[in-house]
């Protein structure tokens, strides 16, 4: 079995990879650490746990009882983790936080986005794990980049439930405030913007057109609904081909015929994506988890592909009803 620890085990993330990993076929959690909540049970914050584990939180990490271990902490403290501790290098490590996710000197983390580095994920003991945002928008335009289809700018508008600002309260997540409102921010400068700019250079190296993202806030807990268009000279047919093709090898993305809802695939590691043809846009409607597939669920992937287990151990989870 594999031992795995968790770090800042008190968030939205670290619930969710618990609920995942007391299930898991393969893994057992060794340790769930959080400084705040040392000794309480992991229940009594993580309430949907009860009666799934006995796990009390721990103050300090015991590395010695992990094979690989969740750094669920804000960014920026990921960096300071590992730079303030001892961590065998026989640990495997995967980063929920944004520190590790761009390319720059000495940084030996490879980014975990399955669908476009499976195979070095497979042979790395260092993942930085995507954003949420930066999940659903990337897998609505990997396939075109692939394929050195983007020949124009690529204009994103994606709505985000509440708990994609994480659990510490705050003005913007506050019930009063989210419900019945919508709200953008960061428009055309968000954090993820980066990354998502990275892996379309990845494929199509001659890729140098602005990304025109406008994040919104919606009034739902959790689910992205990401709206993506940009030029393209070839028909929907050929479109839906080139994307079915693409994620053939994939066990979480599905293309569909019918226009797609965020309660598909809430609950789930999956994305699912819908292609249309206006004029001369091709129009990719993608919807995603954003604490699964957008966070804890693509970190399991991810583990799951380290250890060399069937990529879709563990993740069997069900959308919830209509």
């Amino acid at each position: 079995m594999i031992q795995v620890g968790i770090i800042g085990g008190a968030g939205y993330t670290a619930g969710e990879l618990i609920r995942i990993l007391v299930n898991h076929p393969e893994a057992e959690i060794a340790f769930v650490q959080s400084s705040s909540n040392a000794g309480n049970p992991i229940e009594e914050v993580h309430r949907d746990l009860i009666g799934e584990s006995t796990l009390r939180f721990i103050a300090e990490p015991d590395f010695d009882k992990a094979d690989v271990i969740f750094l669920c902490m804000g960014h920026g403290k990921s960096k300071e983790f590992i730079e303030n501790n001892s961590i065998p290098a026989s640990i495997r490590i995967i980063d929920l936080s944004h520190d590790y996710r761009l390319k720059a000197e000495g940084n030996d983390f490879i980014y975990g986005l399955p669908e476009i580095n499976r195979e070095a994920i497979r042979s790395s003991k260092r993942i930085a794990n995507p954003g949420c945002f930066a999940t659903g928008i990337q897998l609505a335009v990997l396939p075109l980049a692939s394929a050195g289809l983007l020949q124009n700018e690529v204009h994103v508008t994606a709505i985000t439930g509440s708990t994609g600002a994480g659990q510490a309260p705050s003005r913007t997540s506050h019930f009063s405030w989210r419900n019945s409102n919508v709200s953008v921010y960061k428009a055309f400068q968000h954090q993820h913007l980066g990354e998502i700019g990275q892996s379309f250079k990845q494929l199509q190296e001659s890729f140098d057109f602005d990304i025109n993202f406008v994040p919104v806030r919606g009034n739902h807990t959790r689910g992205i609904f990401a709206s993506v268009y940009t030029d393209y000279k070839g028909t929907v047919e050929e479109a839906v081909t080139l994307y079915e093709d693409f994620y053939a090898d994939h066990p979480f993305v599905f293309v569909t015929h019918e226009n797609p809802d965020v309660k598909q695939v809430v609950n789930t590691n999956k994305a699912v994506l819908h292609i249309e043809k206006h004029g001369s846009k091709l129009l990719i409607l993608s919807v995603t988890d954003n604490l699964l597939k957008g966070a804890s669920g693509q970190a399991v992937q991810n583990m799951n592909l380290m250890f060399g287990l069937d990529e879709k151990a563990g993740l069997s989870l069900k959308p919830v009803s209509f």
